[in-house]
């Protein structure tokens, strides 16, 4: 369910052509992933622990591809710096920590082997030459031998990743990689080298764009659908956080706070799909009003056309059955939809609620889209969100 509104404050929706590829490769981001907070099991009394005398390798999974990489690494929410001595790059090879052979690349940073990321910061590696494959999954290691940090993390990554004892960044086989996390360690973003790609699409929202209800280690979240059906041609960043907020702190920052750095600052993307608010609507008994959540949609659409982005809004899917989602709190997200719908705000629009509703109970999730918490999609609901995007609107 899509439709272009028509007309925007900022121009008539729907007259920019779509992006040619670039004569000469660029810069794109293939993927990537909101910081959202410190890892608790890194932090320690007396002082952050980190991953001290540990590897991670973090398994991500790729939207275009290209012939080099860089990643970006980061400490945003470390007390003490953050230390790496070893960090890897590789084609993963099946569904475990294995590196397909002959890919696995050692990351420098400004020809270094080694970096240290202060506290609050990031760092970007140099380019890692290797071909990166669309639609595949990476192998992102990093050893980082001492204590700092706490290491930042994207918990609920719906994405199996790996830990293991000792220097174990350059290791191919990935034997030794046996315990299991579910979240991503120290990295924030991929970029890829690229003249093929016409650029990146972020998904900027809360669990429902992060996917925590996906099946795990499938690729199903309604974002990686639209990269499916985009086929290579633009990148397609996940910008979500489970429990985020549009108007103020939940988990991680609120979007209006973050915008600028996990959308504005993304490689090579000039749209965004914003779909965010349902928290905010069910915080009783301290909601914002529909009022203020559409004004907040308006300031987060006008910074984005102050920056020549196209700005593709979403309705609020239903929440009937939800323990949080009272008669008022519905009636507000009924007219922040209406609000969506008349225009305004968006260059295009794309209905959530009418491609997820039930058809004989329109304010609950249709059963076949609904994991069982009439909250959050089942895959079948990531599915039907990803193809209610009409890629002509980005």
């Amino acid at each position: 369910m899509w439709r272009y509104l028509p007309r925007c404050r900022h121009g008539q929706a729907g007259t920019r052509g779509p992006y040619a590829p670039s004569a000469t490769p660029v810069w794109i981001g293939t993927w990537s992933a909101s910081p959202v907070s410190a890892a608790p099991a890194t932090s320690a009394v007396g002082g952050p622990s980190g991953r001290a005398g540990r590897s991670v390798r973090n398994v991500v999974h790729t939207s275009i591809g290209g012939t080099a990489a860089r990643v970006t690494f980061s400490n945003v929410y470390g007390t003490q710096p953050l230390l790496i001595t070893g960090a890897s790059l590789a084609v993963r090879a099946g569904d475990g920590a294995a590196a397909v052979a002959g890919t696995l690349r050692r990351i420098t940073f400004g020809g270094a082997r080694e970096a240290t990321v202060g506290p609050g910061g990031q760092i970007v590696s140099d380019p890692v030459v290797l071909r990166i494959p669309y639609d595949g999954d990476l192998l992102i290691s990093v050893h980082t031998p001492a204590p700092g940090g706490p290491v930042t993390t994207h918990p609920h990554a719906v994405q199996t990743s790996y830990l293991a004892d000792g220097d174990l960044a350059q290791d191919e086989s990935g034997d030794a990689f046996t315990t299991q996390v579910r979240s991503w360690h120290h990295i924030t973003a991929v970029d890829v080298l690229t003249a093929q790609a016409r650029g990146a699409i972020v998904a900027v929202g809360d669990s429902i764009t992060d996917g925590v209800t996906a099946t795990p280690d499938h690729d199903n979240r309604w974002p990686d659908v639209l990269a499916d059906r985009l086929g290579g041609r633009y990148g397609v960043l996940n910008q979500g956080i489970s429990g985020n907020r549009l108007l103020e702190y939940g988990r991680g920052p609120s979007t209006l706070d973050r915008f600028d750095r996990d959308v504005l600052a993304r490689s090579g993307a000039r749209t965004v799909i914003v779909a965010i608010g349902i928290n905010d609507v069910l915080r009783a008994p301290h909601a914002p009003t529909a009022v203020d959540v559409t004004a907040g949609l308006t300031e987060l659409a006008d910074r984005a056309h102050a920056r020549g982005w196209r700005v593709i809004g979403s309705t609020l899917a239903p929440c009937g059955g939800h323990p949080r989602c009272t008669a008022a709190a519905d009636a507000e997200r009924l007219k922040i939809n209406t609000a969506i719908r008349r225009g305004g705000i968006f260059d295009a629009v794309v209905d959530f609620d009418r491609a997820l509703r039930d058809p004989y109970a329109p304010r609950r999730l249709r059963p076949m889209y609904d994991s069982g918490d009439h909250l959050h999609p089942s895959d079948a609901g990531f599915a039907r969100m990803g193809r209610a995007v009409d890629l002509a609107t980005l």
